[in-house]
């Protein structure tokens, strides 16, 4: 499983197996330079700081400290200061997941063999395995560690683990707030989905779960089993085991809690077959109604199929999988960042993704095929060293006739055409949605189980980077829609007589060079029009380069008329998708007019000449857009056929 994990190489230039190996030469121990002994790796608030003493698992103890004690366990993780209950919860559900916590937490780690006091775990980051190497100098305040730690006192993973994770996003302080469903995402490159059970829980709630179970999602355990009473009597009743990280402080006290009357009902051979232990470890059972009721959220995390166990952990019976797809995209202002449908002149430019939903799941009565969407923004909980809060994103749906060779228009795109939302836009690092689409089938010729998802931030112009993934439970062909860099021919537009004009700049000469052309343009666009400011000798240059047929470094009448009626049909474009009038192009609106001159560029491209072709004020003027033009159709090598 190593193998597919990035070797994580920070500011040292080196990567895990490079230190240790220097330090077991030099004899030395590790420090990080990259997540320092310092109040900095701890708290990003200047105000919490405090003073701490970073002591080596050597130091703190008077025995000698063990990396893992006899297997890890649920039973092992204790909660230190800082609020992170929902990855010490997350840390526990994963060591029922042999496969998945030696994925994590490589076994081969020690404080006797080879010992080098540096360690390394694995994380999944937004869409690909890192390995992040920590040393193991750990905070602590009159020799006691201060934040996550083992129920045994000689057992390290577990603080070591914590660390890493604190590393990865920046400091300690950085993990005080968060979901389960976020660190069972880090921890299994899965997808995370929660439901919220106390405002409208899904009425098929417990198939849902069962589903995940036999897909062995992450949630503890749920599952429905025949429960055979001590009388003989049996008893189908779906029953959820739960724990809660806090120990047995705030246990269930109710039907089946520990030591209740349920349980004294039932043999000793079903309790040992469950693995029913009363004891103070803050495990528990429910029935199902019972913790519907009492519950306010449910987050499951499925689990992508490369890290899925090939068995059940608990029945040993084949796993049934998840089949994923993965789109990685961003939002660039002037490029691509159109905002929300509230931003109705630039929610069109926003990247669009086609997905078809192909076959139906096999147990609907509907014929409908069960699609779970995640969109997650990249890197934000980093970003909080630099004051810098999550985005606020969502995103639609939209029905297509069938595939997509451009991105749809902004007709297309109009609101009242979606299909699906994401229910509302939200600051949090991933939105998942789950629903149930039809499959692809023809009925009188129009292909239907083709989709655009059109995921956007809320305000136009916000930048982020993100990750959509399209988890089903059969396969979903995706991909991005992005116009191809090509060029379609338009039709002719009324010539204009020039040669007047024309002889009297060239003379005798009969050809037109750069600058008397712009001489030219310059006249021209004085004559009945709105005074035009010169034009530069760049773009002259240019447009000259573009009609230039015999590479002559002028332009023939004839050439000269081919180009002014370029010149023209580009300005009647540029007058009507300058949609405020200000005699300038934002990048928007560049985008609109290309996409309706018949011109259609990649991403990358229009990037490019955005760039090229702005001026300092983001703005496009006539003289600008020429220019662009003159560039794009020369880049082409094509003549229009007029």
């Amino acid at each position: 499983m190593t193998s597919k994990f990035d070797k994580q190489k920070f500011f040292s230039g080196k990567n895990y197996d490079e230190l240790k190996a220097e330090c077991l030469k030099n004899g030395s121990l590790f420090e990080d330079p990259d997540f320092p002994a310092a109040e900095s790796s701890v708290f990003y608030t200047a105000a919490k700081q405090v003073k701490l003493d970073w002591l080596r698992p050597k130091v703190i103890l008077t025995t000698e400290p063990q990396f893992i004690v006899q297997g890890a366990t649920r039973f092992d993780i204790k909660q230190g200061g800082m609020g992170d209950c929902w990855l010490l919860a997350a840390m526990a559900t994963l060591t029922q997941y042999p496969k998945l916590f030696g994925g994590v937490v490589p076994h081969s780690q020690s404080f006797d063999r080879d010992y080098a006091g540096i360690f390394k775990f694995n994380f999944w980051v937004f869409g690909d395995w890192k390995e992040i190497y920590v040393d193991d100098r750990i905070p602590t305040k009159d020799g006691k560690m201060i934040f996550l730690h083992s129920a045994d006192v000689t057992e390290f993973w577990s603080a070591l683990f914590e660390k890493a994770y604190a590393k990865l996003v920046g400091s300690y302080e950085a993990m005080d707030g968060g979901s389960m469903g976020e660190a069972y995402e880090d921890f299994t490159g899965g997808i995370a989905e929660e439901f919220d059970l106390a405002d409208k829980p899904p009425k098929n709630l417990l198939g849902i779960m069962m589903k995940a179970y036999e897909r062995n999602s992450l949630m503890g355990a749920a599952i429905i089993m025949p429960i055979q009473k001590a009388n003989g009597e049996i008893d189908m009743r779906p029953m959820i085991r739960l724990r809660n990280p806090w120990g047995s402080e705030h246990e269930w006290k109710g039907k089946w809690s520990d030591g209740s009357e349920e349980w004294n009902s039932i043999t000793d051979e079903v309790k040992k077959e469950i693995g029913l232990v009363v004891n103070d470890d803050g495990e528990f059972w429910m029935d199902f109604k019972d913790f519907s009721d009492c519950f306010n959220d449910l987050e499951l995390c499925h689990l992508s199929p490369d890290n899925l166990e090939d068995r059940d952990p608990i029945t040993g019976q084949p796993a049934k999988k998840w089949c994923m797809s993965r789109l990685d995209g961003y939002w660039r202002r002037k490029l691509n960042a159109g905002g929300s449908p509230t931003n109705p002149e630039t929610f069109w430019i926003n990247p669009q993704y086609h997905f078809e939903v192909i076959d139906y799941d096999e147990d609907d009565d509907k014929n409908e095929g069960t699609v779970i969407i995640s969109l997650m923004q990249k890197d934000r909980r980093k970003l909080r060293l630099e004051n810098r809060d999550n985005l606020v994103i969502g995103f639609i749906i939209f029905k297509m006739d069938g595939p997509a060779s451009r991105p749809l228009s902004r007709e297309q795109l109009h609101e009242d055409n979606a299909v699906e939302w994401s229910r509302t836009y939200t600051s949090a690092r991933e939105i998942c949605v789950r629903m149930k689409l039809p499959p692809g089938n023809i009925i009188i010729l129009i292909i239907t189980g083709h989709y655009c998802l059109v995921p956007s931030t809320y305000e136009a112009g916000d930048e982020g980077d993100f990750l959509i993934r399209i988890f089903s439970e059969k396969p979903v062909a995706s991909g991005q829609i992005d116009d191809k860099t090509a060029i379609k021919e338009c039709e002719d537009l009324a010539t204009m007589s020039l040669r007047l004009a024309f002889e009297k700049i060239t003379g005798k000469d009969g050809e037109m060079n750069a600058y008397q052309l712009q001489n030219l343009l310059k006249s021209v666009f004085s004559i009945g029009e709105k005074q035009v400011d010169g034009f530069s000798i760049e773009t002259c240059k240019s447009l000259l380069a573009y009609r230039d047929r015999d590479v002559s470094g002028k332009l023939s009448f004839y050439e000269m008329k081919l180009l002014w009626d370029d010149v023209k049909f580009w300005k009647v474009a540029f007058d009507k998708y300058d949609a405020d009038k200000s005699g300038s192009f934002n990048s928007y609106e560049l985008r609109e007019a290309l996409y309706n001159l018949g011109i259609s560029v990649s991403q990358s491209t229009f990037n490019a000449l955005v760039q090229r072709h702005s001026s300092r004020e983001d703005k496009i003027f006539l003289d600008d857009f020429l220019h662009l033009m003159a560039r794009v159709m020369t880049m082409f090598g094509q003549l229009l056929v007029r």
